[in-house]
């Protein structure tokens, strides 16, 4: 088959990107004739809260990416569709992650839909954002009705389409693939070397843009929890904040302890994603709402357990006692379990139980899911 990828991609930077590269690739893999088109502009500045939203990692190789699409132009996205409808695909797969996106990506898939042969299939990371503004009422149903059917990573973003899809059109879902591109399962103590890390030390990683939803904010109090500061546990925060820091560094303070806390709050290029994750004796995500998250997918690649919230579709991924933890997000119920996982010395169970249940997350599945739309 013929198959476009419309979304972000290189030189664009961030979890999406990747997830739209690793997905193509796998086609690609099974054989498809696969491109991606993605943006000359993604967002105007002033959505972007981050400080670059591009990368200086390499192209990812066997992989053509057309830069093309300009998000704020209605006249390119006619352009672009018709570009794109004229190579006459048999499937054109827009990943969808918000509604500022809704306008452009509809009106590419209306263009594109006049050849009478390309399917437009929506594959849906976020069908309500975790940040809800007024956009979200106006933008998506524009998008849902251009499209011929929807694949999703979690059955609760199947249910927020069907608030705006009224046809009926097909829907599939398989679980997030396991981010396995980001480098070697590296010794423990060598990832901590690197990162000027106590090679003996106890580490709690919080991974990735630092929103509010994400709960960092919770995390935080835990360590404010004398129990969990007498385990030794220091939490490990890598990654860029996307919004005022402010009010994390008073909380940090206010609960003095700056001395168990380690910052490292600048994006984490792709190189360097397996040392904090292979220094860490646990990931958390005290998420506050989600739907699910490919921080999950990169701690099941370096074999990693898991603390997430009883939010979204995070349970359905990480089992309860046998991976990790699944807790209500809040502060005292996150601190008792991290309490529990180093007084209890889980770290090799806990592994053993990632080792069995990564098996299930192969990126066929979700091509799988992609096709059962056609």
């Amino acid at each position: 088959m013929k198959i476009i990828f419309v979304g972000t991609a290189h030189p664009y930077r961030g979890g999406l990107a990747a997830f739209n590269e690793r997905l193509a690739d796998q086609f690609r893999k099974e054989g498809h004739d696969v491109e991606i088109y993605t943006f000359t502009l993604q967002y105007p500045g002033f959505l972007f809260p981050g400080k670059t939203q591009f990368t200086d990692d390499p192209a990812p190789e066997g992989l053509k990416i057309q830069r093309r699409i300009n998000s704020c132009n209605p006249l390119n996205w006619i352009s672009v569709g018709r570009e794109i409808r004229k190579k006459n695909a048999d499937m054109v797969v827009f990943a969808y992650w918000m509604s500022f996106m809704a306008p452009c990506f509809g009106t590419i898939a209306r263009e594109v839909k006049r050849n009478h042969h390309t399917k437009c299939i929506g594959l849906i990371h976020n069908m309500i954002p975790h940040e809800p503004n007024m956009l979200d009422k106006l933008f998506p149903g524009y998008f849902v009705k251009a499209m011929d059917g929807f694949t999703t990573l979690s059955q609760a973003v199947i249910a927020d389409i069907e608030k705006f899809d009224h046809k009926g059109k097909p829907k599939s879902w398989a679980p997030h693939p396991i981010y396995d591109h980001y480098g070697e399962l590296i010794d423990k103590t060598e990832a901590r070397r690197a990162l000027g890390l106590d090679e003996n030390g106890r580490y709690v990683l919080f991974f990735g843009f630092i929103r509010d939803y994400k709960g960092l904010d919770l995390l935080i109090d835990a360590f404010g929890d004398p129990k969990l500061q007498d385990t030794g546990a220091r939490l490990l925060v890598a990654g860029e904040f996307y919004g005022d820091p402010k009010p994390y560094h008073d909380r940090i303070s206010s609960l003095d302890i700056n001395d168990i806390v380690v910052l490292h709050n600048d994006y984490i290029p792709d190189s360097k994603v397996n040392l904090y994750f292979r220094a860490c004796d646990i990931v958390a995500q005290p998420y506050k709402t989600a739907t699910q998250s490919g921080v999950t997918q990169v701690a099941f690649h370096f074999e990693k357990p898991m603390l997430v919230t009883n939010v979204g579709g995070l349970p359905e991924i990480v089992p309860d006692g046998k991976i990790g933890y699944v807790v209500e997000p809040d502060a005292q119920a996150i601190s008792d379990a991290l309490v529990r996982y180093y007084d209890e010395a889980r770290e090799e169970a806990f592994t053993e139980g990632v080792r069995e249940e990564k098996k299930k997350y192969g990126w066929d599945r979700m091509t799988a899911a992609v096709m059962k739309n056609m």
